[in-house]
């Protein structure tokens, strides 16, 4: 079932779109990553690239660069299309 009705739109089909573009993902624990999806499985793992991580931790927000990143799908908490996080 495939529509351009977002309503209508499937999990997977959203993620799909989302290949080459910014996304923000919101993990379980304290981080965030903001980078340019490059692919994904059945699982949800997915494949970031010119990844900005936020981290927070006891001093504050740890804001880290990486090139590239393999996420877990089990640790991600929300995805945020074209999103960034707050105060970024």
């Amino acid at each position: 079932m495939s529509s351009n009705n977002p309503s209508q739109l499937l999990p997977s089909e959203l993620i799909d779109r989302c290949i080459g573009s910014k996304i923000w993902v919101i993990m379980k624990g304290d981080k965030e990553l903001v980078g340019t999806l490059r692919g994904f499985d059945v699982y949800v793992n997915m494949v970031l690239e010119d990844v900005t991580e936020y981290e927070i931790t006891s001093e504050g927000r740890r804001i880290t660069k990486l090139d590239q990143i393999l996420l877990n799908g089990n640790n991600i908490a929300i995805l945020v299309p074209g999103g960034s996080p707050p105060d970024e």
